[in-house]
């Protein structure tokens, strides 16, 4: 296409993902490559001084997201007379390219990124080995159009601005799109480890630089040669996550994971803040815990809590946090965009033990739930049904594999790309050392938590005495009547908030002058949405959901969803989680489709 145009349109799509004030953006254009590329990027973050060059320029990276290599390795490249142009924890990459022909195949991060080589004529676009740093595309007649944000191609392409039934369905249903398919027909999601080849404005070759059957190949090792490998590499590369100009806090809960993170906390020589997501009912057992085992380490620990400040803001937080993960996190996430605003003030990375239960224990975190008969269309209902099946055929795996390649860039994007747009996310979960490990394990045994405790004992048994929030590590008849206590207390919590069953609403309703609530919430979790629904925020909920233009849409049934919203606001049934999905459903349509997104988008970038 015409320059002129060319231009244009990337300046709306860098304008598209422009969301803070403390965001740096750029463009780089070769005309005669056919490239326009711009970027957007947390200030002083791993990716901010885009693009990088080599010496020569003939060969210039724009990068995005993190890279977490050997620590020699750039003092490596410039022994071999490389120097780096640009300032900047990234600056190293674009002459590993030179250095390395199977680039990027040694990359250790969530990334992706665009290559351009001068000298051979070439552009390269690729992915992380597991999809997780999100690249949208779209291929037209005229152009590739790629983006970290799907709003970002939305913005100028307005043909797209309709949902896909499929997609619609998957996300109802399993709360995620599932099989690099997107909300949005004619868009899709590169797939992880893409090496692609770009030529004149498409695709030539679409190769990958790794494939899940290279680790799941390997031999399996005995038990405890293989504890003895995790936990070794598990300490080993540690220290690269704390590394980088920025200072890191530590996302601190009652869990095994970060346990695992602050046993191994001596290898890192500095102090670092710790902080907990909390409510205000109660003080929860992550906050208890999570104070115990900070102060164990001689680390400061504060709580940082959801309560009416952030309810009376809801409806701007919930329809951000749609608006700014294109669908991916439905609204109740909303509590997690307000914590990580929080947590950006203490410190611009956080270090989480986010993927440690799903790489080390395979749990899974997600399957399809149908919701009531009739509360959506039938071709959506069709999909949740076509949803079941996929799902199904993804178990027949290798289930460290379902965790890494499908789980996590899938289901757990969404709260991923929420959290990213107020800081750096990090876990050492995800390290590819670590993983191809885990794959070379046995299956994970009926108690999968003793690997975790038995490596948190050896590298620093003071910890290992603390119980986490369900209880475990504990020894001896009391603490087994306590951790028996805690796993009651948890079930409680859940049986009274999102699964309270429909008969028992009705009564809970007629004891809320007593406040029962008070009695069983707030232990475990923070977000009660199932009376804030009834009580504070049930303007909103009527707002948004009995609207005409909602009720209207072609994806719900106007009388389910009008009885589904009387009856829980009324506290005759429980449909917090239907709730849940309407809303998200609702804001997606409002945001997303028509004419719809040029508000939005107008509204993002005056904000």
């Amino acid at each position: 296409m015409p320059r002129e145009r060319a231009e244009r349109e990337l300046h709306r799509m860098v304008d598209a993902i422009r969301h803070e004030p403390f965001y740096e953006s750029g463009t780089w254009i070769d005309e005669s490559l056919g490239v326009y590329v711009g970027w957007c990027a947390r200030k002083h973050s791993f990716s901010d001084s885009m693009p990088l060059r080599n010496e020569g320029g003939d060969v210039v990276l724009v990068f995005s997201g993190e890279e977490f290599p050997e620590p020699d390795l750039a003092r490596r490249l410039q022994a071999r007379g490389h120097t780096f142009d640009a300032e900047g924890p990234a600056a190293y990459l674009v002459h590993w390219y030179e250095e390395d022909p199977s680039f990027p195949a040694g990359l250790n991060g969530r990334f992706h990124g665009l290559l351009a080589d001068r000298t051979r004529r070439t552009t390269t676009l690729f992915t992380d080995r597991y999809g997780m740093h999100r690249l949208y595309y779209h291929q037209s007649t005229d152009g590739f159009y790629f983006a970290a944000e799907a709003k970002a191609i939305l913005a100028v392409r307005p043909e797209l601005r309709q949902l896909d039934a499929r997609g619609l369905g998957e996300l109802v249903s399993c709360g995620c799109v599932m099989e690099h398919r997107t909300l949005f027909t004619g868009i899709a999601v590169v797939p992880g480890a893409a090496n692609w080849l770009l030529r004149d404005g498409a695709v030539q070759r679409r190769a990958v630089y790794f494939q899940a059957r290279e680790w799941e190949s390997q031999a399996a090792v005995e038990p405890e040669a293989s504890d003895r490998e995790i936990g070794e590499i598990f300490a080993r590369n540690l220290p690269r996550y704390f590394a980088g100009r920025e200072p890191v806090g530590i996302s601190l809960t009652g869990g095994l994971d970060t346990r695992m993170i602050m046993a191994q906390s001596k290898t890192v020589d500095r102090v670092m803040p710790c902080y907990t997501f909390a409510g205000v009912l109660r003080e929860c057992q992550d906050a208890i815990v999570a104070r115990q085992v900070a102060r164990a380490c001689g680390y400061p620990h504060r709580v940082i809590r959801v309560g009416e400040e952030f309810l009376a803001r809801f409806p701007a937080y919930a329809e951000r946090t749609v608006y700014l993960t294109d669908g991916c996190a439905d609204v109740s996430r909303a509590a997690d965009l307000y914590l990580n605003e929080a947590a950006r003030q203490i410190a611009p990375v956080r270090m989480t033990g986010n993927y440690g239960s799903e790489v080390l224990r395979q749990f899974r975190a997600f399957k399809p739930v149908a919701p009531p008969d009739h509360l959506f269309a039938a071709e959506i209902r069709a999909a949740m049904r076509h949803a079941e099946g996929t799902y199904a055929a993804l178990l027949q795996g290798h289930p460290v594999s379902f965790a890494v390649f499908h789980q996590a860039p899938w289901y757990q994007y969404g709260l991923l790309a929420l959290e990213q747009t107020q800081l750096s996310l990090r876990s050492p979960f995800m390290d590819n050392d670590l993983v191809r490990a885990v794959f070379r394990a046995p299956r994970p045994a009926a108690d999968g938590a003793a690997l975790s405790l038995r490596l948190i004992a050896e590298a620093n048994p003071r910890l290992r005495q603390i119980p986490t929030d369900r209880g475990l590590g504990g020894q001896g008849v009391a603490a087994a009547a306590a951790r028996a206590l805690r796993e009651f207390q948890f079930r409680v919590e859940y049986a009274y908030d999102y699964g309270m069953p429909h008969w028992l609403a009705p009564i809970d309703r007629l004891l809320s002058p007593l406040r029962p609530e008070r009695l069983f919430l707030g232990r475990h979790k923070f977000c009660h949405y199932r009376l804030w629904y009834q009580n504070q925020l049930s303007e909103q909920v009527r707002e948004v959901l009995l609207d005409p233009t909602t009720l209207s849409l072609p994806y719900v049934e106007r009388k389910t969803v009008e009885a589904v919203v009387r009856d829980h606001l009324a506290g005759r049934r429980n449909y917090t989680i239907e709730i849940h999905k309407l809303l998200t459903v609702a804001l997606v349509h409002r945001l997303f489709t028509g004419p719809h997104i040029d508000r939005a988008l107008a509204f993002d970038s005056a904000r």
